[in-house]
């Protein structure tokens, strides 16, 4: 669900002080080979969504997260489509959390070779999934690999879930089963250029049948139109749409509605005696798609759009929440702090996109930031997705800093 990235109000925060030993230590078991090596890795095994299986995938990230000190436990949402939890050991106390997701949209036309056959052009990897978001998964396995050993007061998490490119059915899995233990922080693993976002979206598709009579197109009036009703709850909808955009948020701007989809009738010659309106309404942290379909319904009923024969029903056939973490949380700027230690840079900023972190702040109330390497603009979806490699290091040695300085 993944797909535009606007920062706004951007602040570098970034702890230019010297790294201790011990950060230099666990930095040094960090290189740039291991996790082009893991990120390729996971390349060369398809995972497409929809029309494929997450499970070998999952089956690369199993080992090398055991590998790396984790212990690894995985649960079929679905035939082939294992959820994967990592986690590298630690004290009692609160863990961080690493949260990512095994599949990816099919590659589509425009490539320049085997999608899945992933190769290193200059300083980039380039295959389907090396920037959403199997970099990001392999430069958190790396990072836990330089933990290994290391006095931590809580654990190091890496939760993967199947299906975030769809339906979401493998987070909407993970959080039903309540959580495993206390955690300070969650860093979704989503490629930000390294930035550090602090607030999404979340995203809802409604979808909205109607039924009229059908009847002779000479005689309009013997029956009831589908598509006229439909063009008048359009109409309700262009307007809501326009005076949300009279109030921005700084970081997120403001909800939308999007008609992605219409269809209806039966012949030119006939009263269309149904209609399907299909659309994508983007949420800001604070709405609920099930509140916002109950006020269109209201008003339709009050504009009498569905009276004298004409029959409107209206359902939340998708619902992914959206997030706000506080700029001034120790997550968030340990997170940055991290990153610019780490040899990167990374700004404050929002993501217009929804993504998986919105079900782990809202169902279990852990803080959440998206932060990871890649170009979501310019790279994910697209023929020929590439990420770089520095980004890669930069993030397994973020990722690692960020582990040591909230549970060191």
């Amino acid at each position: 669900m993944s797909e535009t990235t606007e920062t706004a109000d951007r602040m570098p925060l970034g702890d230019t002080s010297p790294l201790s030993a011990r950060e230099r230590s666990v930095l040094d078991r960090i290189t740039a080979d291991s996790v082009v090596a893991l990120t390729r890795a996971l390349v060369d095994v398809p995972s497409v969504n929809p029309g494929g299986t997450e499970a070998g995938t999952v089956a690369v990230l199993a080992r090398a997260a055991a590998d790396a000190g984790c212990t690894v436990d995985t649960h079929e949402v679905a035939t082939d489509r294992p959820n994967l939890v990592a986690t590298l050991p630690g004290g009692d106390g609160p863990g961080l959390m690493f949260l990512g997701h095994s599949d990816v949209v099919p590659p589509g036309p425009g490539w320049t070779a085997d999608p899945f056959v992933s190769r290193v052009v200059a300083d980039r990897i380039i295959g389907r999934g090396a920037t959403d978001m199997k970099g990001g998964l392999a430069a958190i396995i790396v990072a836990a690999g330089a933990l290994a050993g290391e006095n931590l007061s809580g654990p190091v998490q890496l939760v993967c879930t199947v299906d975030e490119e769809e339906h979401g059915l493998g987070v909407r899995d993970f959080v039903g089963r309540g959580r495993s233990g206390e955690f300070a922080g969650c860093v979704v693993a989503e490629p930000t250029d390294l930035d550090t976002v602090i607030a999404c979206r979340g995203a809802s598709y409604i979808e909205i049948e109607i039924r009229g009579r059908a009847a002779h197109s000479g005689r309009p009036a013997d029956g009831r139109n589908a598509i006229n009703a439909a063009a008048r709850i359009i109409e309700i909808i262009r307007a809501d749409h326009d005076a949300m955009q009279s109030d921005l948020d700084p970081l997120l701007g403001a909800g939308t509605w999007n008609i992605g989809t219409i269809s209806g009738g039966q012949g030119i010659s006939a009263v269309a005696p149904n209609a399907s309106i299909g659309i994508d309404r983007r949420l800001m942290p604070d709405e609920d798609a099930e509140e916002i379909a109950a006020r269109l319904r209201a008003r339709v009923a009050a504009d009498g759009i569905d009276t004298d024969g004409i029959e409107v029903d209206i359902s939340v056939t998708m619902s992914m929440p959206g997030f706000r973490t506080d700029r001034r949380h120790g997550l968030v700027l340990s997170a940055v702090d991290s990153v610019t230690a780490a040899g990167g840079s990374s700004a404050i900023g929002g993501w217009t996109a929804a993504c998986d972190g919105g079900f782990v702040n809202r169902d279990l109330g852990i803080p959440c930031i998206v932060l990871g390497p890649g170009d979501i603009n310019n790279q994910a979806h697209q023929p020929d997705e590439s990420v770089l490699i520095d980004d890669l290091l930069i993030a397994a040695r973020a990722y690692a800093l960020l582990a040591l300085r909230m549970l060191g």
